[in-house]
């Protein structure tokens, strides 16, 4: 007799690796899809940007990585295209760090670990018939097209690049981000632990830049990227990959919906396969995080008759995600706008705007709070 699931999970990246333990713990039957074997790459250079909320759930499925890591960020330095200055410090704050640097393979090693011990979980090559099925396939998802998911997009003028660096000086637990008069936007995230000299880099940049920067040897481009970092940490050193992709702002009309031809089944979308947001805040995992924490609180809370695929309770996830994500997305998309415009009138005004909210007080310790996950 074929075995029988609450929900199918489709996409075993971090996102969908946390939901399923978070399910799991709460004794729903999981079938896990594994993500397709991809052509090699190289080294894998991905790091977020986790806050707070995100690092105690990862904690609560005894997923977070060591020290090594998971690199604390006591401070933050963000500089505009003039003499625009934001800077949060951890102390400021009370708190021992903004966020943490994670690395990505590190983390999803420990979350396959978890799952590998979860006899609730069960990894599965082909999706499954089950009450809920949901996607976590990321940005480029093909199930959510499948579904009939409209996902909205509005494409920025710039493509992300990403890699990481050996730095002549070590970082200080100092995340670094820099504004640029044509747009772009460099970021260096410390790694390797507080001691650390490496950093992860995702630079903004307008696409023709982008091509233009991936066709340079690993010398020439450690060398554009020390004069745009304005050679803050010393020689720079390439110690991986260059991974580039366009960004921009999106998200599904809708978040759940009934399966077309399964009677009492359904549909639900987490992560980036229900939404984008620009990388310069640094919140996009930590929002697909948000997004799995809150399912699966609906779900624990159900009424013990209603089954996972009710479409009623996979609303009352819809709008509890959507009101949590409307003040992130429009914030990143404001402040890429922004910056975006290369008039003199508006980079006099946003450099004065950083100015005014370095020194606001109440505003800047509210939106650190929110970055931080802390409210």
């Amino acid at each position: 007799m074929a075995q029988s699931f609450d929900i199918c999970i489709r996409g075993a990246g971090v996102v969908g690796r946390t939901l399923a333990l978070l399910l799991a713990r709460e004794r729903l039957s999981v079938a896990l899809v594994a993500n397709p074997a991809g052509p090699a790459t190289g080294s894998d250079v991905r790091a977020y940007a986790l806050n707070a909320a995100s690092r105690s759930l990862l904690e609560g499925l005894r997923t977070w990585p060591d020290a090594h890591h998971a690199t604390p960020v006591a401070r933050m330095e963000v500089a505009g295209d003039q003499d625009g200055r934001v800077v949060f410090d951890a102390a400021t704050q009370g708190t021992d760090a903004l966020a943490w640097i994670v690395d990505v393979p590190a983390l999803e090693a420990r979350l396959q670990d978890a799952v590998r011990f979860q006899p609730l979980v069960e990894m599965v090559t082909e999706p499954v018939a089950a009450p809920l099925t949901v996607v976590c396939e990321g940005r480029a998802s093909r199930t959510r097209e499948e579904f009939g998911a409209q996902f909205d997009v509005t494409p920025y003028p710039h493509h992300a690049i990403a890699t990481r660096l050996e730095c002549e000086h070590p970082h200080g637990q100092v995340a670094r981000q820099w504004f640029a008069p044509d747009g772009s936007i460099l970021a260096f995230l410390p790694l390797d632990g507080p001691q650390g000299h490496g950093v992860a880099v995702v630079w903004s940049v307008q696409p023709a830049l982008a091509q233009e920067l991936q066709a340079l040897d690993d010398e020439s481009f450690a060398h554009r990227l020390l004069a745009a970092s304005q050679g803050t940490l010393g020689a720079l050193r390439t110690r991986g990959a260059r991974v580039t992709w366009p960004l921009q702002y999106a998200q599904a009309r809708h978040w759940c919906g009934a399966l077309a031809g399964q009677q009492g089944a359904s549909w639900a979308l987490a992560g980036d396969a229900a939404h984008n947001v620009h990388p310069l805040t640094g919140q996009g995992l930590n929002l697909g995080l948000g997004d799995v924490q809150a399912l699966a609180q609906v779900l624990a809370q159900r009424e013990t008759w209603r089954s996972t695929g009710d479409l009623r309770l996979l609303r009352r996830y819809e709008r509890q995600r959507k009101t949590a994500l409307l003040p992130m997305g429009l914030t990143t998309d404001g402040l890429q706008r922004l910056f975006s415009l290369p008039q003199p009138p508006w980079q006099l005004l946003r450099n004065w705007g950083m100015l005014g909210f370095d020194r606001s007080g109440p505003l800047k310790e509210w939106m650190a709070r929110q970055a931080m996950g802390t409210r």
